[in-house]
């Protein structure tokens, strides 16, 4: 049976190839799931349609991300911690913690978007920087002082 895939799929193609399953992994599988649409040209226009649409959101979302990103290069955020001696801290910060102080300060980011290799353990001055879409990056300046 021909089908037209919908989305991408890691072991049939990408989305709008047209391939050959065989019938019952199409009608019990595929096709309830919403991955493949029978292959016919009233459905291939269908898939078209569908695909400017996800395309022109796409850009919507990319350009809302970079407009953030404008924002959140301007934006520093002071985080205070306790430390003991020779100026170590107890503990470290995470990207939990820097997602707080910024949601204080009306920025709402999900933490997995907090892109840290490893917890900051000293004090200093750090550029972080945050995954908001993925061609789009912004630097946040997070500040480590002791209390």
């Amino acid at each position: 049976m021909k089908v037209i895939l919908r989305q991408d799929h890691e072991k049939l193609g990408e989305a709008g190839n047209i391939i050959q399953v065989k019938a019952g992994y199409a009608r019990n599988f595929l096709i309830p799931k919403g991955v493949v649409f029978p292959a016919s040209s009233e459905n291939m226009k269908k898939y078209n349609s569908e695909k400017e649409q996800l395309n022109m959101k796409k850009i919507q979302e990319k350009r809302k991300s970079e407009e953030f990103a404008k924002i959140l290069e301007n934006v520093s955020c002071t985080i205070t911690v306790q430390v003991g001696e020779e100026d170590k801290l107890f503990g470290s910060v995470t990207s939990q913690h820097i997602a707080e102080v910024l949601e204080s300060q009306g920025h709402k980011i999900d933490k997995r978007k907090i892109i840290l290799e490893e917890p900051i353990k000293s004090l200093g001055i750090y550029s972080i920087p945050i995954k908001l879409h993925p061609e789009v990056e912004a630097k946040v300046k997070v500040w480590v002082v002791k209390e």
